[in-house]
């Protein structure tokens, strides 16, 4: 770790002496900084969950964005925000600023070609168990579905069955525009999911990997508020998703930045 951690100061040093940098923003988990420019962390984790030792992660992490100028939360400052306790703990003389969800993905205007988009994710065993599952379910489901098996593999490949319209995998732009199509998407609530739908303005279905207590909280919190329904992987059944159409989505979340005051720092 300590050999990794010289040999990315030193490329950093390279990179700045060549290019005349005036400034870093990093959101590497290690935090890339120099201690001769203004550097900025950015980060929706103020807090870190990790069950019982949510305290030493917390503390851990905090370390490494204490050693920054500031720190950048890509989230709403206010009531209506993604992130809850994760983005809105308080860390004393640290200046955080909230920049709005972060995405690639840029919103569309058009119909919808799908009635669901499944967007598997993650860690195996998890993925596989919930793609059986879904696969299982959604062979009942009478409406069009997309359903997107998170396998990267050498090439992008789809066929049918069923309903169901499936892909291994999609590219950025793809993803963007069948998630556009898609009146509802079904998907694990990791915090770059969620900014993606809230930019995007979608309704959705969440379902945390078991055992993320990050991505647990998240649904649990985004269903109390009323956003986004929710529940386990063993406890969902297609008649779920009828419950969707009288949560708000995710449309409310859209945030304006003032960017003169945002890169004040440089």
């Amino acid at each position: 770790m300590m050999k990794a951690i010289k040999a990315e100061k030193k490329m950093v040093a390279t990179i700045i002496g060549t290019h005349n940098i005036n400034g870093i923003i990093s959101d590497n988990r290690l935090g890339v900084y120099n201690k001769n420019l203004p550097c900025v962390f950015i980060t929706h984790q103020l807090q870190v969950l990790s069950g019982n030792t949510t305290w030493l992660s917390t503390k851990l992490h905090q370390k490494i964005i204490k050693r920054f100028q500031e720190c950048w939360v890509p989230d709403n400052l206010g009531d209506a925000n993604l992130s809850g306790k994760l983005g809105h703990t308080h860390m004393y003389e640290m200046p955080i600023k909230f920049i709005g969800p972060l995405s690639r993905f840029t919103k569309s205007d058009v119909p919808a070609t799908y009635d669901v988009m499944v967007l598997l994710s993650g860690p195996e065993p998890q993925r596989s168990l919930l793609e059986e599952k879904l696969m299982s379910e959604f062979l009942k489901f009478k409406g069009k579905v997309i359903f997107v098996r998170g396998v990267v593999e050498n090439d992008c490949h789809s066929y049918k069955k069923g309903n169901l319209s499936v892909y291994n995998y999609m590219t950025s732009s793809q993803l963007e525009t069948a998630i556009n199509e898609s009146a509802l998407v079904v998907s694990r609530s990791g915090y770059t999911t969620i900014m993606d739908l809230a930019k995007l303005n979608k309704k959705a279905f969440f379902i945390p990997t078991p055992g993320q207590f990050e991505q647990e909280y998240l649904a649990k919190r985004l269903t109390n508020l009323g956003y986004v329904p929710s529940c386990t992987q063993d406890e969902f059944r297609i008649e779920m998703l009828e419950t969707a159409s009288t949560y708000k989505g995710l449309s409310v979340m859209d945030y304006e930045v003032n960017y003169n005051k945002l890169f004040g720092l440089f």
